[in-house]
């Protein structure tokens, strides 16, 4: 029988799938956590982000990320630029709301534990947005700590609400406790599928 999988090295399970490495996560996790939960924060504190105002912050982020595409060695794409100017610009109030309470709920995801990797996937989505947007800042560190979070999902957030609540839900293919039994789930013998 031909082989479907390669085999993961060790180091790779080690490093992302071993729970000897949840306090590293952990401190990895927590970290990028409070500078998106921080991030947030602020934008709800400054204003031109959410309520009377809204969208103004958005529009001058977008017109100042239009304005780099220009020059010898422009910052930013003309195809950015283009969504920037299409897609962003009309809808300003909506992704300001979007940036602010997904900055928010990304950095408490993380903070918690909670769907560890999918709190890191929609962090390192909006690290792109941001670094295709011209700013680089501390964006391209967040993206590869959102990376390294995303791989080690599984013990990421062990030390956190996801040891709970992953086996209670489950994960694609694999049901948790609460969905156990809907699908058909049984055996034969009548046992269910873990």
């Amino acid at each position: 029988m031909r082989e479907t999988q390669v085999p993961e090295p060790n180091i790779t399970r080690f490093l992302f799938a071993d729970t000897r490495m949840a306090p590293v996560w952990l401190i990895a996790r927590v970290y990028l956590g409070a500078l998106w939960l921080l991030a947030g924060w602020g934008k709800v504190t400054e204003g031109g982000w959410i309520g009377e105002g809204a969208g103004g912050a958005v529009q001058g982020f977008a017109q100042g990320a239009i304005a780099q595409t220009t020059g010898e060695h422009p910052q930013v794409t003309q195809w950015y630029a283009g969504f920037l100017e299409g897609v962003v610009m009309p809808n300003a109030a909506l992704f300001s709301y979007l940036v602010v309470f997904g900055e928010i709920a990304v950095g408490l995801g993380l903070i918690f534990g909670l769907f560890t990797g999918i709190a890191a996937f929609f962090g390192g989505f909006m690290n792109a947005s941001f670094i295709f947007a011209g700013t680089a800042g501390a964006n391209p560190l967040m993206f590869i700590l959102a990376i390294g979070l995303m791989l080690s999902w599984r013990v990421a957030g062990y030390w956190g609400l996801d040891r709970w609540a992953l086996p209670f839900l489950g994960v694609p293919g694999a049901p948790g406790r609460a969905f156990r039994g809907r699908r058909g789930g049984s055996q034969a013998g009548g046992a269910t599928t873990a």
